[in-house]
């Protein structure tokens, strides 16, 4: 594996961005300079993330999301 994380990733298992062995490894992102815990998609190369609001779920039991432009800025935990 490398030391960059990939340019887009989702943690949704139904999603072409999704990809398990990277989760597990365990992926980091700041946000306009602040840490966020809450993201479940994010972009680099088009500066976006996707997080999630509140403990509102859709009819699917997905979390609904809303999508905010800035800086993103994903590492590896480990």
């Amino acid at each position: 594996m490398t030391d960059t994380p990939p340019d887009r990733l989702c943690n949704n298992p139904a999603s072409p961005h999704y990809d398990e062995a990277l989760l597990e490894r365990g992926i980091g992102i700041r946000f306009n300079g602040v840490e966020k815990t809450n993201v479940e998609e994010y972009c680099v190369s088009e500066g976006w993330v996707r997080v999630a609001v509140g403990k509102t779920v859709d009819r699917h039991g997905h979390p609904l999301t809303m999508k905010l432009k800035g800086t993103v800025e994903p590492y590896f935990r480990t």
